[in-house]
């Protein structure tokens, strides 16, 4: 009889421990979807930094060729255009016509997030 009750405790013993693998690889998925998701907001917000320069920097050379009178318009309506056929959108614009240069600020949405990406342009002459 001491057998049998020796066997039912290890028996006891296996069967609370069942299931306990499910869990574990469980929580390792959970964790490999949180990263992976998080990885993919960092690559989501490095591409919206590079379009938002990419923009500005467009934008800025636009709007000097038209302070140099090489396009016809408004020069910050020149960057605000090409800032939105670029995908982004004019923030700020600033023209010193005595020196002929612009500086332009573009922002462009990051999906899953409240702040845009920014960018930061300067064209003109060399100082």
């Amino acid at each position: 009889m001491h057998n049998v009750g020796t066997a039912t405790a290890a028996r006891r013993g296996r069967t609370s421990e069942r299931g306990a693998g499910t869990v574990l690889v469980l929580g390792c998925g959970l964790l490999l979807l949180i990263l992976c998701a998080a990885v993919l907001m960092l690559l989501q917000t490095a591409v919206a930094a590079g379009r938002a320069a990419t923009a500005a920097d467009l934008a800025a050379l636009a709007a000097a060729d038209t302070v140099r009178a090489l396009r016809i318009g408004d020069p910050c309506w020149v960057a605000g255009e090409v800032a939105g056929r670029n995908g982004a959108v004019l923030a700020a614009c600033t023209v010193d016509a005595g020196k002929g240069t612009v500086q332009v600020e573009t922002e462009v949405p990051v999906p899953l997030l409240n702040q845009p990406a920014t960018g930061h342009a300067r064209a003109g002459p060399p100082p």
